[in-house]
């Protein structure tokens, strides 16, 4: 199977510009590539680790009281 390049195409120079005036500045970022062997199974092992830690539990339960869920469906 082809692979797509998914790079973005650099951005027109007046946009660039722009986008600079506003105080904005190009960024590259380097995300996990989600469709390489053994990602899924990667996040499995992680998401195992910290399952039973008392801490992680803690966190999710400041991000849900926090979370605005309205207009979410």
């Amino acid at each position: 199977m082809a692979r797509i390049n998914r790079v973005a195409p650099p951005m027109a120079p007046a946009t660039r510009v722009a986008a600079r005036r506003k105080g904005l500045r190009p960024l590259r970022l380097w995300v996990p590539d989600t469709s390489q062997p053994g990602f899924a199974e990667e996040c499995r092992r992680q998401s195992a680790l910290i399952a039973s830690d008392p801490a992680e539990r803690d966190v999710l339960s400041e991000i849900e009281a926090v979370a605005n869920h309205s207009g979410w469906q």
